[in-house]
């Protein structure tokens, strides 16, 4: 087989590719009913349901269901982190508490309750697309937006899925095997 053969055959490979970006919709690539967090929330909620269900990140919702924002791991850390250079900070309080060690030798634990909202550490923006977007579309506002997940909205702007590079790459090749 000479060179033509082998260059006619990776064209049509790469026609065949084409039609599916083309031909698959946001609505093959999302998981339906995602997980979202209420932008009330807290934030030491929002970090057990990460933990709990192995999620990086989840979309903030408001009381009718549309995206507002994003919560992502790294939301949650550099919040941790900025509120951990304030603590230990002089506080203006008589001191009418015994000390710690005395609260922790009749077995209390002095604990900070962290009652920041979600809405206050989110990103406050989110990406999205319709259900009838093309999987090109998909994946070209992934890499234009550098993120790794896009959020599908309903045509009053309620969120009905999301879409990750993972689920881009298990639709292409779930696609690819059924052809």
């Amino acid at each position: 087989m000479g060179e033509g053969a082998m260059a006619s055959t990776v064209t049509k490979n790469k026609k065949d590719s084409v039609d599916l970006f083309d031909q698959l919709t946001a609505a093959d690539l999302m998981t339906s009913n995602p997980v979202s967090i209420r932008r009330e929330a807290s934030v030491a909620e929002a970090a057990v349901l990460f933990t709990d269900k192995a999620f990086s990140g989840a979309a903030v919702i408001d009381e009718s269901g549309r995206p507002i924002g994003v919560l992502s791991c790294s939301d949650l850390l550099v919040h941790d982190r900025e509120k951990s250079r304030t603590v230990g900070a002089p506080i203006d309080e008589p001191a009418t508490l015994p000390a710690d060690s005395e609260l922790e030798d009749f077995g209390y634990q002095v604990v900070d309750v962290d009652r920041t909202t979600v809405s206050n550490v989110m990103t406050p923006m989110v990406f999205s697309v319709t259900p009838e977007s093309s999987a090109r579309r998909v994946m070209s506002d992934m890499v234009s937006f550098r993120v790794h997940r896009l959020f599908v909205v309903d045509k009053s702007g309620v969120l009905v899925g999301v879409i990750s590079a993972l689920d881009v790459v298990k639709g292409l090749l779930k696609a690819s095997d059924s052809e």
